[in-house]
């Protein structure tokens, strides 16, 4: 157990949430390549810098790269769980401003094929931790499928990633039909990234709200519009989150803006309808068929 997480371990031993259940927010693509990951890791850091206490979960198992992103080295992932029979707490690293975040690793390619045993040690693991948070953000794999489909039907709250691409707009529609196949309650959260301007964005937000209130009969918030910047690579290149390697830069001025306005028009003032009252552990516990 490294010294870090017994540290981790005895602060969140003291500190809970006043907030009762953490929001609980899964962050989707169609298809890979549109920036998932990089949003949900810099939306997690402006929602701290916000003040609000994050854990920020990497569920693309195997291709995770949020660790990469910050720079960080993790001795653990979620697959350490099972393999090495830790704790959820040694798997906890100290994030930039704040938040907390759990590698994906690689190898736990069946999350939910696991047998009953380990499926309700990691229910038990995760509930141990979840009421320390205002907000638990999953980055999902790209794509979808009935297992992840599972745990997407727990969150409270799914943001959807998509670009201007025709074959990403299909791709986030696709996605956002699946999902409603199971669940037309769940609220969708519509972000476009990389816009070549600010009209193009838009036209994209238009144009798959419109689609998935005639067709799937879906009200779709809309997030905003991140434009297309060359902050982004370098970031990337350097290990900083953009929104910390140049907060000054038109994409970290526009994440903060989408962040804001997130959680004082839609949170704050309650204007989206809460889910049924059961928390995520609930939820994903009667999902998952035990």
């Amino acid at each position: 157990m490294t010294d870090q997480a017994e540290a981790l371990r005895q602060k969140l031993a003291t500190v809970t949430s006043s907030k009762g259940h953490p929001k609980t927010i899964a962050v989707i693509s169609g298809k890979g390549g549109v920036g998932k990951s990089n949003i949900s890791l810099n939306f997690s850091i402006a929602l701290s810098k916000y003040g609000k206490k994050v854990l920020l979960f990497d569920m693309d198992i195997g291709m995770g790269n949020i660790d990469i992103l910050m720079g960080i080295s993790a001795q653990y992932s979620i697959v350490d769980l099972f393999d090495n029979d830790l704790k959820i707490y040694d798997l906890l690293i100290k994030g930039p401003e704040g938040i907390d975040y759990i590698a994906g690793g690689n190898g736990l390619s069946s999350l939910f094929k696991l047998d009953e045993s380990s499926s309700d040690y990691l229910l038990e693991q995760i509930q141990q931790i979840l009421n320390h948070y205002d907000y638990v953000i999953f980055d999902m794999g790209a794509g979808m499928s009935e297992e992840n489909a599972k745990f997407l039907l727990a969150m409270d709250e799914i943001f959807i990633i998509t670009t201007p691409e025709p074959t990403s707009i299909t791709d986030a529609y696709s996605a956002m039909k699946y999902i409603c196949m199971f669940d037309q309650s769940i609220p969708f959260y519509l972000l476009v990234n990389r816009a070549q301007s600010e009209s193009e964005g838009l036209q994209t937000l238009k144009r798959l709200k419109q689609v998935a209130n005639q067709f799937l009969v879906k009200e779709i918030f809309q997030l905003g519009v991140l434009l297309d910047d060359k902050t982004v690579q370098k970031a990337v290149s350097h290990q900083i989150p953009f929104i910390l390697y140049s907060p000054k830069s038109v994409i970290s001025k526009s994440l903060q803006d989408i962040m804001s306005n997130y959680v004082e028009n839609y949170v704050e003032k309650n204007r989206v309808q809460a889910r049924e009252n059961q928390s995520f552990i609930s939820k994903l516990q009667r999902f998952l068929g035990f």
